[in-house]
């Protein structure tokens, strides 16, 4: 049996990894293009290497610049240069050695004092050097409106006088056309046809350039044609159907060169060598428009079939190599999975391996600065963190759905059983409604049990008409309730119910805790208590539950997200004896209560204490039958004090227990019990780092708006990883929640709202957690009236901030920008996702605000 179930999952790992290897290759199937011919009729030459930059007047050297010019002389004859500032000037001359003609540029700025310069320079140079073949006065200076164009003309008729040699200026063709009157200030016309500025997809871009040269020949038919920029990037944004590809550089440069050959066309190739300067100007795409990289290498193959990425096979099978450590981690221990299970997470691996890979193969060809190294290390981090938080989701759901039957099965004892030891039942409160504490206690007098005591530990209550009448009820109840009031008492609950430690009955061997808003079934020690005839269970526990679910809409959407945890999370972990012991409906032995105590230094000193009993060797069970039922918060300030709570408390918990989660060490704690305690908290620490993400994402787009021509949308692989792990999120909470809690798809999407409704809180107090050591313990309140819709509002103030922000930046980007191309869209989209966490809060903050049974009257209405 063991031998065919490892074929077939080996089969399926085959079957999977087929799979994505075949995705591989169908991006990268060749694609036929015209070889690189012998000659082309030109470079645009631009010299300038990694620590080099014209902004910053760091120049190449002349021996850099010959060696330049050697290797374009063996595919051209023909080099056009921008400026003759610095080393620049040395061109001209070098470019003699090697046969090169020269068409010499001069840069024409706003600063006249350098236009002076680089004109006489460059007349000085057309009228000394035999290679200079042409000048060219000023590039895109007209459409960059930095002069007008009578400075211009005048500027072209004064080098035209004197030097010898043709004088033009280079501009887009549409400027061209624009302001005809420039031709008769110039020999020649220069002009620059770059489709994917002009969102042209590749495939169409030959044809644009033709037709474009024929437009220009037609309206200046006594003037020779230059066609001064053809060119395409390697790398950047898209633009409309145009995209920055390796590929399509590829592809568009063979065919366009071989079509301008044929058909006679002079031209200059932009340009020899990337320039990753001009990311300054041109936004990141600027930097790629080389036929060669920065060290001077090809960056395609000049014969033969365009492949994507040439190294496709090697990411294919380090993505399998990914999948397959991932995959060995997460089914260590799988034997109780489902072969479905199995499959689930093999492509999950597969998936989240690829999209790793795929990330760092695309980060690696981007040039770095410290700024992008800093970046791309964070991202990376960031990255893997999502994909080890995608498995722990993945592995969650998997052993949720896909088992065939539970390792540690909680079956109930029979009600006959002659074990009953007798039990001290603690109730801690602080500032509670008398009236709902009488409930309590109540049924906590009905309990079908023959020896149990009720202690009641009031703790820094200061208005006595809280506490006393709850007192008074106490001695009506008879002698088996005792009620304590002790003011002040330091330790949060943990030092109430450490102080009524010793005033528990001598001969009482169970400990139970229940929260003062708990009604307990009047069965619950009868069927629980039994268990505790077991010598390896220290714990027993039963689940949270709530009886006002149906008040409100507001209720009722937190309670069907309580469910997911008590319903989903704690039954996988009850199957590797992981539990996390939550402060109610929950029994401890009495020896072991005594030797380990309630923790005073965390606010969450029930999971903390379920903790160490693991630490200590001792087992837990976990019931999955609900046996006392609670008040759930009323407002949504409440909801989320709740929860801050709790992943404060969590961090806490992980960084005083670190050594024995994340070593082993000083502790009897199993691998299993290791991985759910850390695993079950990481999705708390993703939404923390999700904080900074959003930071950032509201800083980029924010310079996206104010200078849109020089910041490009992040690229993508910025927004995949996190918007990734909240969709899986989501889908997960609605999958799950059908086919384990067994609600239906609105309720599932309920818990989806909620849910998503705390994402911020949970960042909040795992930030707080991580930086600080301690915090004030705050209780949840119960039975609050609701208040009105401006408090309501004001409970969700930083939520709604934050979503204002998302919204008014994806607006802004979309006016400024026009919504231009796919990666913007993709932006946009990618920001009004990121809003949809405080939405969500702003929902909740709504229904929060509703009186009870406001929204059944507005249910009438509405079906009337």
């Amino acid at each position: 049996m063991p031998s065919r179930k490892f074929g077939l999952n080996l089969v399926v790992f085959v079957a999977v990894a087929a799979l994505f290897t075949g995705i591989w290759a169908l991006y990268n199937r060749p694609v036929t293009a015209p070889d690189w011919p012998e000659q082309i009729s030109g470079y645009s030459f631009s010299p300038f290497r990694a620590d080099q930059n014209p902004q910053q007047n760091r120049y190449p050297t002349d021996e850099q610049i010959r060696q330049d010019l050697e290797l374009l002389s063996k595919q051209t004859d023909n080099i056009r240069t921008y400026s003759v500032d610095g080393t620049l000037a040395d061109i001209p001359r070098l470019a003699e050695e090697f046969g090169l003609r020269v068409t010499l540029g001069v840069w024409i700025s706003p600063d006249e004092e350098r236009n002076e310069r680089e004109i006489a320079k460059a007349i000085e140079i057309a009228n000394a050097s035999r290679s200079v073949v042409r000048v060219v006065v000023g590039n895109e200076a007209l459409f960059r409106r930095e002069i007008s164009r009578k400075d211009l003309m005048v500027y072209l008729d004064r080098v035209r006088s004197a030097v010898k040699v043709p004088v033009t200026t280079s501009e887009q063709w549409h400027i061209w056309l624009k302001y005809p009157e420039l031709a008769k200030h110039v020999d020649l016309v220069a002009a620059h046809v770059l489709p994917y500025w002009e969102f042209v997809p590749m495939e169409d871009s030959t044809d644009f350039v033709l037709e474009r040269a024929k437009d220009l020949k037609k309206a200046f038919p006594k003037k020779p044609l230059l066609l001064s920029e053809v060119g395409w990037p390697s790398n950047g944004r898209m633009r409309g159907g145009a995209d920055a590809s390796q590929a399509d550089q590829a592809i568009y440069l063979r065919t366009l060169v071989n079509a301008l050959n044929a058909k006679g066309y002079n031209y200059f190739v932009i340009e020899a060598f990337d320039q990753p300067w001009k990311a300054s100007d041109e936004g990141s795409v600027g930097a790629y428009w080389g036929v060669y990289n920065l060290d001077r290498q090809p960056k395609f193959a000049f014969e033969g079939p365009v492949i994507a990425i040439p190294q496709w096979r090697i990411l294919a099978v380090a993505s399998v190599v990914m999948a397959l450590l991932a995959l060995a981690l997460m089914l260590i221990d799988g034997s109780a999975l489902r072969q479905r299970g199995r499959t689930f997470l093999t492509f999950v691996a597969f998936a989240g391996g690829s999209v790793l890979v795929w990330i760092a193969y695309d980060y690696s060809q981007q040039y770095s600065t410290w700024f992008s190294l800093t970046v791309g290390m964070l991202l990376g981090i960031g990255a893997l963190g999502v994909f080890i938080v995608l498995l722990t989701e993945a592995h969650e759901l998997a052993e949720a759905v896909w088992v065939r039957k539970r390792r540690r099965p909680f079956l109930p004892v029979l009600a006959d059983t002659a074990y009953r030891p007798k039990v001290s039942v603690h109730v801690p409160c602080y500032n509670e409604p008398p009236e709902m504490v009488k409930q309590t206690l109540d049924a906590l007098a009905n309990l079908d049990y023959p020896d149990y005591e009720v202690l009641i530990i009031d703790n820094n209550t200061k208005d006595p008409a809280v506490w006393e009448p709850v007192r008074d009820y106490c001695e009506q109840l008879g002698p088996r309730f005792k009620f304590f009031h002790v003011a002040p008492l330091e330790g949060f609950k943990g030092g109430a119910l450490n102080y009524i430690l010793p005033y528990t009955a001598p001969d009482a061997e169970v400990i139970a805790v229940i929260d003062s808003d708990y009604c307990v079934d009047r069965n619950w020690l009868k069927y629980m208590v039994p268990h505790f005839a077991d010598p390896d269970i220290a714990v027993v526990q039963s689940p949270q539950d709530y009886r006002d679910g149906n008040e409100n809409t507001f209720k009722r959407l937190c309670y069907a997200e309580y469910k997911g945890f008590f319903h989903i999370g704690m039954i996988t972990r009850n199957d590797r004896n992981a539990i996390i012991q939550h402060g109610t409906m929950t029994m401890i032995r009495r020896n072991v209560m005594d030797e380990l105590k309630w923790a005073d230094w965390t606010i969450c000193e029930d999971a903390e204490l379920g903790l160490r009993v693991f630490k200590s060797g001792y087992a837990a069970a976990y019931a999955h039958q609900s046996f006392g039922r609670g008040l759930m918060p009323d407002t949504f300030i409440d909801y989320k004090k709740q929860r801050f709570r709790w992943a404060y408390g969590a961090i806490q918990i992980m960084k005083g227990h670190a050594r024995s989660l994340f070593l082993g060490k000083d502790s009897k704690l199993k691998q299993g019990q290791r991985y759910h305690f850390i695993a079950g908290w990481l999705p708390w620490v993703a939404d923390g780092l999700n904080i900074f993400f959003t930071a950032g994402a509201l800083l980029w787009s924010a310079a996206m708006i104010i200078v849109p021509q020089r910041v490009d949308p992040p690229l993508l692989i910025f927004a995949i990883p996190p918007l990734a792990l909240f969709f899986f999120k989501v889908g997960k909470i609605v999958f799950l929640y059908q086919r384990a809690v067994g609600v239906n798809l609105k309720d599932a999407f309920c818990a989806a709202v909620a849910g998503l409704a705390l994402s911020h809180t949970i960042a909040k107090a795992v930030l707080y957690g991580f930086f600080t050591k301690s915090i004030p313990f705050f209780r949840t309140p119960k039975m609050r009236s609701n208040h009105g819709l401006l408090m309501a509002l004001a409970e969700a103030r930083e939520e709604v901030f934050i979503m204002l922000l998302l919204w008014g930046a994806a607006i802004g980007i979309a006016v400024v920008q026009g919504m231009p191309s796919p990666d913007v869209k993709f932006w946009v989209a990618m920001l009004l996702v990121q809003s949809l966490p405080y939405l969500a809060a702003l929902i909740m903050a709504l229904l929060s605000s509703l009186p009870k049974g406001q929204e059944e009257q507005d249910e009438e209405v509405a079906t009337a």
